[in-house]
């Protein structure tokens, strides 16, 4: 969840032991618990970074690894164990092909950059999300799903610490949950701070925005909060806050303002409670997008951008999520019916969302990226990681996969790279993991090589160690 107070100690220069700060913090301070009040004394070890253009990005994962070879990087002259049984289809933009159950994102093939050319080594899903999410090759690839306290930093949370803290909500916001897999019930790793700490983590929106009841806590102020307690609560956290500067000198202490004003901010305040208020937009336009959990996600990522969010990320849950075979996008079996039911909600959905945002005049500054975890075997039936893959599916394949770019000065109507004629390795124009995430990184303005320091290792890394495309203009 969104923590209020990130990251740096205060020591001895004040009247104040550490034990006595911590009390005065558990006596008050929006009920802060003793976690929250330490993660305040921890806030000063963020180096400066360069001042925050107005930029934004969404970041859609498709969870489960889509089928590229199906979808965006289809291969009609090849065998048919490989190319399968979906005919691509023309699109607005000449010599850009898409798949014919995304007949209505064809027409928007204008705005959109289909990067062919992504790929890593890990085939097993908890680590190749993590390496997507953070830019970093897992510490134990293939070994592991779930989050760990030296799990590389999630996009998110770099964003989260070292992103624009100017507007009256979290700079970094993930909806409508965190990746994992229903039977193990944990996080999947790669979605925390991890060696930064939880202090950094994103404000979570664990709900489904489709529901005529959703609603976020934390952003109305509870009933029996008046408006007087508030401010007495606000007050405090203003002399502690002057009490923090005395003993902790940089940025550390900015930052430590800047969450408290962001708490205070969403606690009660209208641009908060108004962003997260989907219920306000037209249902004409609500119906646009579709009505099921993914669409409203994205429309309401949309809101939040417009209203100041750095960040925000759309991870992808249906209804098959409880399925052990092929849930989400994981088509072990039955890969073409599975893609039929699957595709037309993301044409829907992803065609309204930017078609909105460019109607809005958002996709100029707001990069867009949707993709999964790694893509699928180019043989039909082909068994590389998951022996539950049968003859009607397609298992896990990193080594070439789709990246879809909107936005955010990508210029639309163009292919960046390419696979071999069977869609199986990257020719032309090789892209990883990590120059994805200093690409975003520098869209919104964040320097990936500032460094940070693990308490928990005892060492510093930089966020990112890729290299921004610099070509996609």
């Amino acid at each position: 969840m969104f923590s209020l107070i990130p990251h740096q100690g205060v020591a001895g220069q004040s009247n104040l032991t550490r034990r006595e700060w911590i009390r005065v913090g558990g006596l008050s301070l929006l009920g802060l618990s003793q976690l929250q009040l330490t993660r305040l004394r921890e806030a000063a070890a963020s180096p400066a970074r360069d001042p925050f253009q107005q930029n934004s990005c969404i970041f859609i994962f498709l969870f489960g690894g889509p089928s590229h070879i199906d979808l965006w990087d289809m291969k009609p002259d090849a065998p048919l164990e490989v190319r399968g049984e979906f005919s691509p289809v023309a699109t607005a933009t000449p010599g850009i092909q898409l798949s014919e159950h995304l007949p209505l994102l064809a027409r928007q093939t204008d705005k959109l950059c289909l990067l062919r050319s992504m790929h890593h080594g890990d085939p097993v899903h908890g680590t190749a999300c993590s390496q997507m999410i953070t830019g970093r090759p897992h510490r134990r690839p293939g070994t592991t799903d779930v989050a760990a306290a030296d799990d590389w930093p999630s996009l998110s949370s770099m964003v989260m610490r070292y992103g624009s803290r100017e507007g009256r909500l979290p700079s970094s916001i993930v909806l409508p949950w965190y990746l994992m897999f229903p039977s193990q019930g944990r996080r999947i790793a790669g979605q925390t701070g991890g060696l930064m700490g939880d202090a950094h983590n994103a404000f979570l929106v664990d709900g489904d925005p489709s529901r005529p009841d959703f609603a976020v806590p934390g952003v109305e102020l509870p009933a029996e909060v008046p408006g007087d307690r508030l401010l007495a609560r606000r007050s405090l956290l203003q002399q502690i806050d002057q009490l923090n500067r005395a003993v902790v000198d940089g940025p550390g202490a900015d930052l430590v303002s800047a969450n408290y004003r962001t708490a205070f901010s969403m606690l009660g305040g209208r641009t908060a409670s108004e962003a997260f208020n989907i219920h306000d937009e037209p249902e004409t336009l609500r119906r646009q997008y579709g009505d099921d959990k993914f669409a409203q996600s994205l429309l309401l990522a949309r809101r939040l951008v417009e209203r100041g969010t750095s960040l925000v990320t759309v991870n992808w849950d249906d209804v098959t999520r409880g399925e052990e075979q092929s849930p989400f996008w994981d088509t072990h079996h039955d890969v073409f019916g599975r893609l039929k039911r699957l595709t037309p909600v993301f044409d829907r959905a992803f065609s309204a969302f930017l078609q909105d945002l460019h109607d809005r005049g958002l996709l100029e500054r707001t990069l867009v990226v949707a993709m999964g975890e790694f893509g699928r075997t180019p043989k039909i039936g082909r068994i590389t990681q998951n022996g539950m893959t049968d003859q009607t599916g397609r298992d896990h394949w990193p080594h070439a996969f789709t990246v879809l770019l909107a936005g955010g000065g990508v210029r639309g109507g163009q292919v960046y790279g390419a696979t071999d004629r069977l869609g199986g390795y990257v020719k032309e124009r090789a892209v990883t993991p990590a120059d994805l995430t200093a690409t975003i990184l520098r869209h919104l303005g964040v320097d990936a090589g500032a460094e940070y320091h693990s308490d928990l290792l005892n060492e510093s890394y930089p966020l990112c160690t890729g290299q921004p495309i610099t070509d996609l203009g």
